[in-house]
């Protein structure tokens, strides 16, 4: 888990310090989510084409043809003209009286570019409400000739680009050192609603919102930016002039006269960008609000501690369900919070949760590993490989200190060990007793039980633990007759003592945390342990205790009481 904690602290430095490839992903993500809203139906982009040119002869258009077209497009029904060109220089041709006519006759707008010559309008019909503010000022503006300015508004037009180089938002007003000067689309708005003054609504952080007579407040970001809604404008052409009751912005689309501006929609003219901003102007457009760092940090690092528990507790399948899940209500939040028009991004969010699930994954494989390696090495030599498999499956079973259990413990012993090592040399009797003790071993894990200990000549082995075993009872009996049988067969020239007995025990790892071994502490082992010692005594070669041939359907025959170290009254005992 502490690993899964680490990574998530290091996936919380690209939103901190708002990495490009992480800004970049977030914009991208923005693009791909955003709603497109329909238009707002009071404007028009009309087309000024290479037809057009060619039937005007030719670039640049004499400023008496443009008078004709903006007279055309008024008395076509247009609300008012916006002129996306720049008109720095007088008219060669004498016609800047007659355009300028014109432009006066109606709610008309001229562009004027932001350029680096450290010139500025003058600041004209602009209200602050809040505290002052200080923002990026703008590097200087080219003007158009006096004559035209004077008979219609002029419009700031910039297109500052995001970091991946595609224009996104647009600032509705720019900050100079005597003012702020109103971009076009605020100046379309500001005439169309009869105004000649627009509030800017400041905080501490920022302009917060623009007022315009005649349109509802319109939300921007702390730098006076707004998102652009790219909707479909309707488009005409000089030959179709399908404007009536619309606002209409006049550009080239003719090639080489106007630059193209790569937008998410693709390249696109500074009058189809400005018309795309007046558009979002009137619209509920998306905006990033001034909480987005925050939301996406609190996304981020509650997904992510989510991701490491569920995963860390709730194991392989039910934590990738789980993260599954909560991974897919994320990314639906994101979507739902985007379609909405709020802009904070859940990408990452959801990029850090596949990183720390599968960290988690592979510490959680790489523990469960170590785990079973350590089961199969505990008890391979013991068990039946079916039921080592069953506590890979399972390490629960296995805990240090271990659990009270119902089992059933079989006692062996060599007799005649002693006389034995006597007559033989010592490789002579590590060869018989690795023999008789593998006899021995081979019958236990043929009836599911489980051999715990040699101790010398002798075994130990449990039925019904580690691994739950029906019928334990019958089970270890069979296993005592298979061993009697066995060592007969084998003619090794060495007798075997068995004692059973049944009862509860606690069963499990014994030991320190660093080094363990699984066996069984208990009275029902200590007496198993006692009727083994006792088979010289009755003269049997297994012994049985009344608790096992009560749990078993094996014929017995009763022995007599015997009395043992350790208890009192004397054990009634059998015989198989």
């Amino acid at each position: 888990m502490k690993w899964a904690l680490t990574l998530l602290g290091i996936l919380t430095l690209p939103l901190l310090f708002n990495s490009e490839p992480l800004e970049v992903l977030r914009l991208k993500t923005f693009d791909a989510l955003v709603a497109t809203p329909n238009a707002t139906g009071h404007f028009t982009v009309l087309n000024i084409a290479e037809q057009d040119l060619d039937n005007l002869g030719g670039y640049p258009l004499p400023r008496q043809d443009l008078a004709r077209i903006h007279k055309d497009i008024m008395d076509a029904g247009a609300y008012g003209v916006g002129w996306v060109m720049l008109f720095p220089h007088a008219d060669r041709m004498g016609g800047d009286d007659a355009f300028a006519l014109e432009l006066s006759k109606s709610a008309s707008v001229i562009a004027m570019p932001e350029v680096d010559n450290g010139l500025y309008p003058a600041t004209h019909g602009t209200v602050i409400k809040g505290p002052n503010v200080s923002l990026p000022q703008a590097s200087g503006f080219l003007s158009n000739v006096d004559i035209l300015k004077q008979s219609a508004s002029q419009g700031a037009v910039s297109a500052p680009v995001d970091v991946d180089n595609l224009v996104r938002q647009i600032p509705l007003l720019q900050q100079t050192p005597t003012g702020w000067v109103a971009s076009f689309g605020t100046e379309v708005l500001k005439i169309l609603g009869g105004g000649n003054t627009y509030q800017i609504v400041t905080n501490q952080n920022g302009i917060d919102m623009i007022r315009v007579k005649g349109i509802p407040p319109v939300d921007t970001d702390s730098f006076g930016r707004k998102w652009i809604s790219w909707v479909d404008t309707p488009q005409t052409t000089l030959e179709e002039m399908n404007v009536e009751s619309t606002f209409v912005f006049v550009g080239f689309t003719a090639k080489g006269i106007s630059p193209q501006l790569a937008t998410p929609v693709g390249l696109l003219e500074p009058h189809k960008i400005q018309a795309a901003l007046s558009e979002s102007m009137l619209l509920d457009s998306p905006k990033i609000p001034e909480y987005r760092l925050l939301a996406e940090l609190f996304i981020l690092i509650l997904s992510g501690l989510l991701t490491a528990s569920l995963i860390n507790y709730l194991g392989i399948t039910k934590g990738v369900v789980s993260v599954g899940t909560l991974m897919a209500g994320t990314g639906y939040f994101g979507y739902s919070v985007i379609q909405n028009n709020i802009l904070i991004d859940v990408t990452w969010s959801l990029i850090s949760m596949t990183l720390i699930a599968t960290l988690q994954f592979y510490l959680n494989f790489r523990t469960q590993y170590k785990l079973r390696q350590q089961i199969k090495k505990q008890f391979e030599h013991y068990l039946d490989p079916r039921q080592v498999k069953q506590l890979q499956d399972d390490p629960s079973s296995l805990k240090l200190g271990g659990d009270r259990r119902r089992c059933t413990f079989l006692f062996t012993d060599v007799r005649g060990f002693t006389s034995l090592s006597e007559r033989l040399e010592p490789e002579e009797v590590t060869e018989i007793m690795n023999k008789a003790l593998t006899i021995q071993a081979d019958a236990v894990k043929r009836n599911g039980g489980m051999v715990d200990k040699y101790i010398g000549d002798a075994m130990m082995a449990i039925f019904n633990a580690p691994v739950s075993l029906d019928e334990h009872e019958n089970k270890a009996i069979q296993t005592a007759l298979e061993i009697h049988r066995d060592m007969a067969e084998a003619k090794l020239g060495i007798e075997i003592g068995i004692g059973i007995n049944t009862g509860e025990a606690v069963i499990g790892n014994m030991g320190s945390d660093s080094r363990f071994d699984y066996s069984a502490i208990g009275d029902a082992v200590n007496l198993a342990a006692r009727l083994e010692s006792s088979t010289k005594e009755v003269g049997e070669d297994i012994v049985v205790g009344v608790n096992t041939i009560a749990g078993s359907t094996t014929q017995a025959k009763l022995l007599d009481p015997i009395y043992v170290k350790g208890k009192a009254e004397p054990i009634i005992i059998y015989t198989i």
